[in-house]
């Protein structure tokens, strides 16, 4: 089956591809599917949307904008091989270029973001994949990810695994005390009492979210 949508990363941050040659309405028919199933991780965020050789007309291209904009997701800029939708782009103040090719072979859907620095508050990390963290997540940040999460310190603020609903991901931390933890759809508030000193995992067990110590999950 072909996929009408797909969500990559690269050096640019968040690549949205779209298909260049299934009929438009479908296209955007999926796309809205996958916002709707994917509201948090793409609330707030920019993409450079990719199109291919796709010629898009003004008032398609309006269309596309609009019904990201209802998802509250701004395209930083539009790559495509067609003079017709850089023209179309650039007529709606959106930044057009043609698709550099070398940055797009490199991305690859599930590559995993290694960051090492404290996530402080304010701060929002976003990635298609999983997430790796080797430092703290302050209270007031926020990570967002559509893989697992894990952090190699303390996990005081916001963190959202499984954002395009994956329920198979986990989150995992040295220190798990978090302000909010969501997998997928499902959400949990802050465990109660002091850490337990030891490695933690969230994960999703049935239909709630479940917290034990790194050793007796890995049993």
């Amino acid at each position: 089956m072909t996929t009408l949508v797909a969500i990559k990363g690269g050096k640019e941050g968040l690549r949205l591809h779209l298909d260049e040659s299934a009929v438009w309405s479908d296209v955007l028919g999926a796309l809205r599917s996958q916002l709707d199933q994917g509201a948090q991780f793409f609330n707030g965020a920019r993409v450079v949307v990719d199109i291919g050789n796709r010629a898009l007309t003004e008032e398609q291209f309006a269309e596309l904008m609009a019904l990201m904009r209802e998802h509250h997701l701004e395209a930083s800029a539009l790559a495509s091989t067609s003079r017709e939708s850089r023209s179309a782009a650039r007529a709606a103040g959106v930044v057009a270029r043609p698709i550099a090719r070398s940055v797009a072979a490199s991305d690859e859907p599930g590559e995993a973001l290694f960051v090492c620095r404290t996530i402080r508050s304010g701060q929002v990390v976003r990635h298609q994949g999983h997430i790796t963290i080797v430092g703290d997540v302050n209270a007031g940040a926020e990570v967002i990810a559509g893989g697992s999460v894990v952090v190699w310190g303390r996990l005081r603020g916001t963190v959202h695994a499984g954002a395009l609903g994956d329920r198979s991901a986990m989150i995992c931390a040295i220190e798990l005390r978090p302000t909010q933890l969501r997998i997928a759809d499902l959400i949990a508030r802050a465990p109660d009492g002091a850490a337990s000193g030891r490695p933690e995992v969230a994960y999703i067990d049935g239909d709630q979210i479940a917290v034990e110590s790194w050793e007796r999950y890995r049993r």
